[in-house]
């Protein structure tokens, strides 16, 4: 019987809007990289539901928001980054995963929570879509027209 290699990792969620992102930090040890299901990851990469995170969140503006809790902390290049996310469009996967990415952060050194929260990538924006009223027309505060005459 073969033993399986265990892998460690930290695990955290970030929430936004309607979109959840569980964000793992995996840590490649001597063999240099981790086998997740299907994808073979090296230190330094990063994987947004089993594609390379530049495919999934593609432009620069993108980039540089994903990036930022790691460039603060200076771990761009330390763990190889799996993230599984759903819900929700394109803003609020991105602010879901930014949100993940620096509680995983917290997680690996306490140290690094006064850089991280003095920044605000510790808050979770907690806005979300207002739910429908009844008799409003379709839209969650719209009154329905009354005629004049």
């Amino acid at each position: 019987m073969v033993k399986k290699a265990t892998v460690k990792y930290y695990q955290a969620i970030g929430r936004r809007k309607s979109s959840i992102a569980r964000v793992r930090f995996y840590i490649v040890g001597a063999q240099k990289e981790v086998m997740m299901q299907t994808i073979k990851m090296k230190q330094g990469e990063m994987y947004v539901n089993e594609k390379p995170i530049g495919e999934y969140f593609s432009g620069e503006v993108s980039k540089n928001l994903y990036m930022y809790p790691l460039r603060l902390v200076s771990a761009e290049d330390r763990f190889a980054v799996s993230i599984h996310v759903s819900g929700g469009g394109q803003s609020g996967q991105l602010s879901a995963v930014v949100l993940g990415l620096s509680r995983c952060l917290e997680k690996v050194n306490e140290e690094y929570r006064p850089l991280l929260k003095k920044e605000g990538l510790l808050t979770r924006d907690a806005r979300i879509k207002e739910r429908r009223k009844v008799g409003t027309g379709g839209k969650a505060r719209r009154k329905k027209q009354s005629p004049k005459r």
